[in-house]
């Protein structure tokens, strides 16, 4: 192999470490060593931070790919001229507006974008996750509550999300359960509850950057419930919702009427909701 010969930089070297197994990579390093400009001593510590440097931002430039790809698909199918359309907050969501503003300027359409309205012909969002039957977990980020009434308000709703987000059942992908959005004095009393009632375990949601709890834009704070078995997601949903200071649950049942996913090979897989 001649792939190391002559005067390499790091970078490069690291380009090459991309499509070659780790193994490969530093056995033909090492048998050029001499022909480079760094040391073999110098350099292994280097060379390994850069190998798992690229092959990182290969899978999160995958993932990234795979949300434009959905976002994409959902906008060209499902968006027309004089419509009303409302848009999540979701890392997915910046494509799909991306979209809607270059065939506003391409197609000349009169398009109204907002973050929630009563009569929405079609909302955009995305989701933390999706099953076979097109349920959703969504609230990762805090919003759910809002989310939900814009996917409410909307003639139809879509989902974009990258292949990540794809599942089965609930919980096979997302681990961080499902958001419950509820009144800051009742957190203690409904954790216990929804504890009792369906097993797993309900905890606070503890802010990153400050001390102390998330609060929503609501004021709120969000539970984060960790189920350990599957469930009848339509009945503990409103069971949930029935507790009081339950403000709003992060799952969407029977709300999306079509997901998209962005492939890891560039495709978009179409999902429906299966017919009972």
């Amino acid at each position: 192999m001649r792939l190391l010969q002559g005067r390499v930089s790091v970078s490069r070297l690291a380009a090459a470490a991309a499509v070659l197994t780790e193994g490969e990579f530093l056995s033909s390093f090492a048998s050029a060593s001499s022909r480079t400009w760094i040391s073999w001593t110098q350099s292994a510590s280097v060379c390994h931070k850069q190998i798992r440097r690229f092959r990182h931002s290969a899978a999160k430039n995958m993932a990234e790919e795979a949300k434009k790809k959905a976002a994409y698909a959902a906008v060209d199918n499902h968006v027309q001229n004089n419509q009303v359309v409302g848009v999540g907050s979701g890392s997915t969501i910046v494509y799909a507006v991306d979209r809607l503003a270059e065939r506003v300027r391409q197609e000349k359409l009169n398009i109204v974008c907002v973050p929630t309205s009563f009569q929405l012909d079609v909302a955009i969002d995305g989701a933390d996750e999706v099953d076979s039957d097109l349920t959703l977990i969504k609230g990762g980020g805090g919003c759910l509550t809002q989310e939900k009434i814009v996917a409410g308000c909307a003639k139809h709703f879509v989902v974009i999300a990258d292949y990540r987000k794809d599942s089965k059942t609930l919980g096979q992908q997302w681990k961080k359960g499902v958001p419950i959005e509820v009144i800051p004095m009742s957190y203690i009393p409904v954790s216990r509850t929804i504890a009792r009632c369906f097993g797993g375990e309900a905890r606070l949601r503890m802010a990153v950057s400050k001390a102390g709890p998330v609060v929503t834009d609501n004021s709120n704070f969000i539970l984060d419930w960790k189920f350990d078995q599957a469930q009848d997601w339509k009945e503990v949903n409103t069971a949930i919702k029935m507790i009081p200071g339950v403000v709003e649950t992060g799952l969407f049942v029977s709300m999306a009427e079509r997901a998209y996913f962005g492939m890891e090979d560039g495709s978009v897989q179409v999902r429906d909701p299966p017919v009972h």
